[in-house]
């Protein structure tokens, strides 16, 4: 079996998450000592688990494209657009994991809303 990057096990978590498959994103590659720091729920793995179990059955028709990834050490940062549904404007989030061996130990997330208009030629993504 070949050993997966942080990148490739961060990419995959999202993805899983993403699609629905939370508790299988969880079960592979979140270590059971997971913190995280959403600042609307708490701390731990279960929680957050349980918010994105949630979040996935209210928006089963969630969109995530990667856009940018960056790696370093036991780091990996990623870039996204998150769309919760279709034609939704969506969000830029920025999911940043710190990994223990194989396992995401550790994750921060930021998002700012996609405007409808923006005077920015270069857009968001």
């Amino acid at each position: 079996m070949i050993k997966m990057s942080h990148r490739d096990i961060a990419v995959s978590f999202l993805k899983l998450a993403a699609s629905g498959k939370v508790r299988e994103a969880y079960d592979k590659y979140v270590s059971p000592n997971f913190r995280h720091h959403n600042p609307f729920f708490r701390g731990d793995r279960e929680s957050l688990m349980l918010a994105m179990e949630e979040n996935a059955t209210k928006n089963p028709n969630k969109k995530l494209e990667i856009k940018l990834i960056l790696e370093d050490r036991n780091l990996v940062a990623t870039y996204s657009h998150v769309q919760q549904n279709p034609g939704d404007p969506g969000v830029a989030v920025v999911h940043i994991f710190r990994f223990e061996g194989d396992h995401i130990i550790e994750m921060w997330d930021v998002g700012q809303a996609v405007p409808e208009d923006s005077p920015n030629e270069n857009g968001m993504f």
